[in-house]
């Protein structure tokens, strides 16, 4: 096993929620311009006359996070399902259904549900995905937190232009409907590569969005650390209100944009417990990250692109306001694109609080653990698989275990020997 250490620097403070309402624009990027965490209810008190059981046992807690990593040794990424068609994203619809919905770049849902994959497709919208570039497709999904009453969820897609889309669509039970979409957004992409694709809700209720900084190489238009664009960044709009969306009144630019300096983030997660955010940036040639930041940080952070790679000088320059350095890197030499997975809240105590993630090319999947002592806190992350898939992406399910999606059409899970 080989091991990875870097020392972690955070950026703390607080956050407030304010609006403004969008049209459905279409974004050009310019050519010149430069650089809650869920709270628990009190349980109502009992009446005084009511007399309650002594109960028998107390469930154990599960600890928020553990210090050290389990032996590997003692695990297994076994396949559950397979035959799908570069499958890329993982999702569930937090409806109690006990339902996966995996993305196919080719533009298709599919539904795993009992260890069966169902015959007819839950969304089907190849006539309009663009998928014939490495990086383009439909690239992301997320349900909305009233998905189980509103049948609403959210999908990122290239269309036949190039353009980057971000579209609503309802469903009923185990099928959506294509012509229900409704766009929310469409941002004009100068190169097909660099596309991100992330969604997902946030403990605060808004719908962010991950986007690359358009391609090619080296962020040749400027747009990383230009907050005027929306590539190269990681928006969050309000999707509960408006006509489509409004700003969230605390985004930091008065636009989508809530935070910047990403090159090609590929996969971001929220803890489902704690809120923080993690987030995964493919890099340039020599090195790639992974960005966190606890919950409630404030917009406006700068990850860096193009003036850093990883924690390395890449463009130069002097270090931009609100840098926030990558907690973890590694070079090429073990992989060459890395993919972002989730922090472990499933059912396995020993692996509690462990954050995963993988290569996309090597098939190593590492975990990530910040250790808190009495006067100082560290990251930790160390190689802990080698699973010899093309690591597409990781997802969990409602009980929170955790799965990856190998490009190659299989989806496995992570369970004990």
């Amino acid at each position: 096993m080989r091991y990875l250490a870097l020392l972690l620097l955070m950026v703390t403070a607080a956050c407030a929620p304010t609006a403004a309402s969008s049209p459905l624009p279409t974004v050009s990027s310019p050519t010149h311009l430069p650089p809650p965490i869920p709270t628990t209810e009190r349980p109502t008190p009992l009446p005084m006359a009511v007399v309650t059981p002594t109960p028998t046992s107390t469930p154990t807690p599960l600890p928020t996070s553990v210090t050290d990593f389990p032996d590997p040794g003692l695990y297994e990424w076994r396949t559950i399902a397979s035959g799908f068609r570069k499958p890329l994203d993982i999702q569930h619809a937090g409806d109690n259904s006990g339902r996966l919905f995996i993305v196919e770049q080719r533009g298709v849902i599919r539904i795993l549900q009992n260890g069966l994959v169902l015959e007819q497709p839950f969304l089907d919208i190849t006539d309009r995905v663009f998928d014939r570039g490495n990086e383009q497709g439909l690239l992301g999904l997320a349900f909305h937190p009233e998905f189980e009453h509103n049948g609403f969820f959210y999908v990122n897609y290239t269309e036949r232009n190039g353009r980057t889309v971000i579209a609503r669509f309802q469903a009923r039970n185990n099928v959506a409907d294509p012509s229900s979409e409704v766009r929310l957004l469409r941002v004009e992409q100068p190169y097909p590569n660099h596309n991100g694709g992330g969604l997902a809700f946030g403990p605060d209720g808004y719908l962010y969005i991950a986007l690359g900084d358009g391609g090619s190489g080296g962020d040749p238009l400027g747009h990383g650390q230009n907050p005027n664009t929306l590539l190269g960044a990681l928006l969050r709009i309000d999707v509960n209100h408006g006509d489509r969306y409004q700003l969230p009144p605390d985004n930091p630019f008065g636009n989508e944009v809530f935070h910047y300096g990403l090159r090609n983030p590929w996969r971001f997660s929220f803890d489902s417990l704690t809120g923080d955010l993690w987030i995964a940036d493919v890099g340039q040639g020599s090195w790639e990250e992974v960005n966190f930041l606890p919950a409630n940080t404030p917009g406006g952070v700068n990850f860096g692109w193009n003036v850093f790679e990883g924690r390395h000088p890449y463009s130069g320059g002097e270090i931009p306001a609100n840098y926030q350095p990558p907690i973890f890197e590694y070079s090429h030499q073990w992989g060459c694109s890395v993919t972002g997975g989730y922090v472990y809240r499933g059912s396995m105590p020993e692996w509690q609080g462990v954050y995963f993630y993988g290569d996309y090319c090597s098939g190593k999947v590492w975990g990530g653990l910040q250790i808190v002592a009495t006067s100082d806190e560290t990251a930790v992350s160390t190689v802990l698989f080698e699973t010899g898939a093309l690591i597409a992406s990781f997802g969990v399910d409602e009980a929170s275990e955790i799965y990856l999606a190998d490009h190659r059409g299989a989806i496995l899970r992570l369970t004990r020997r």
